[in-house]
């Protein structure tokens, strides 16, 4: 478990910029991990592995994040600030791949 003031404003502006719930985001990462063949024969099934860890974050409680959430929540939020709300194809589908879809308001 990871606690402190600063995991706190991190946990707040993660969820503040993750604006897709878990559903649509393990919906969105299956439907880009899948090919014409389908799935890859890989256990991970292709899926951005930030991504995974974006959905590993969205099914925790705050007292139960570990350092490598912690990590991932600071990676979300690094990408999506310096990114910003880009609505390019490529940067859209890079920003939605951790849970940020820059055309929601």
């Amino acid at each position: 478990m990871t606690e402190g003031f600063d995991t706190d404003m991190l946990w707040d502006e993660f969820h503040r910029l993750v604006n897709m719930n878990s559903e649509e985001l393990r919906a969105y990462l299956l439907a880009e991990a899948s090919s014409e063949e389908g799935f890859p024969p890989d256990p991970d099934l292709g899926i951005d592995e930030l991504g995974r860890g974006v959905l590993h974050v969205l099914s925790k409680r705050k007292g139960d994040l570990t350092k490598a959430d912690v990590e991932v929540m600071r990676q979300v939020v690094e990408l999506v600030e310096t990114m910003g709300d880009r609505t390019d194809d490529e940067s859209r589908r890079e920003l939605m791949s951790v849970g940020h879809d820059p055309l929601r308001g």
